[in-house]
């Protein structure tokens, strides 16, 4: 499926925040994504995956996640002072304001005459797999993917602690968990961690892990992994088909 693309402008708590959108071409009505990307934003790699998903029918929004402390428009090299810099912003941006940021998006969506407001959906990769979780506590989000998701059972996130883990049983759509075994991020004690979460509050969940480290369907990176990252996206559509 084609699909058309452009950048939206949203003001968040008196920031501007630009939201990357990828909407099937066929006019119609489909399903919303909010999509997070890891602490690099939006740049090829992450705008490749929103156009990707998007050509399966579903309206794609991705924010820019540090758009707080980073001009617009922003992307940071994924490079070892590239990750100094994405992880001093996610640590400098208040879990309140990922939150604040999260709500604005769902209603964005919801609002979005391509967007069936009664199918929204979430997918991040690495701290956006934490935010994605963190979605899902909104009552709209009825699909949440979280690709290598760092930080939930240790509650690493931004400023402060982030109550994720502790917070499981307000999901109440399904999840699907994307994750590496050869991830030292997402060591073998915080899998365990978070699918005893999920399990324990009875929350309709899919797990696949591959023999991957972390950020494998990241294609600009040296971890990336074709096979791995192939059969994950056959797994996360055919997930977000069945839920919607």
């Amino acid at each position: 499926m084609q699909i058309t693309k452009r950048n939206v402008e949203l003001r968040v708590d008196d920031s501007l925040m630009r939201v990357y959108v990828a909407t099937p071409k066929p006019a119609g009505v489909y399903p919303g994504i909010l999509f997070y990307s890891d602490i690099y934003q939006l740049g090829g790699a992450m705008l490749r995956l929103v156009n990707y998903l998007a050509g399966f029918g579903y309206v794609v929004a991705a924010p820019e996640i540090f758009h707080r402390i980073e001009p617009i428009g922003t992307v940071i090299e994924p490079d070892d002072l590239g990750r100094m810099r994405g992880n001093d912003a996610a640590r400098r941006t208040a879990i309140a304001e990922y939150d604040a940021d999260c709500h604005a998006m769902i209603n964005f969506l919801k609002a979005d005459s391509a967007v069936d407001p009664n199918k929204i959906g979430t997918l991040g990769f690495c701290i956006g797999g934490h935010l994605a979780f963190r979605a899902a506590f909104a009552s709209e989000i009825k699909a949440c993917v979280c690709c290598y998701p760092t930080g939930i059972p240790s509650g690493k996130l931004g400023k402060g602690i982030a109550d994720s883990i502790h917070r499981v049983s307000e999901i109440t759509g399904e999840m699907l968990l994307i994750l590496g075994t050869l991830d030292p991020h997402i060591p073998e004690t915080d899998r365990k961690t978070l699918i005893a979460a999920l399990e324990q509050a009875k929350i309709r969940h899919q797990v696949y892990m591959y023999e991957a480290e972390h950020t494998f369907m990241r294609d600009d990176g040296y971890r990336y992994d074709p096979a791995a990252s192939t059969s994950a996206w056959k797994e996360i559509i055919e997930f977000l088909g069945k839920v919607f």
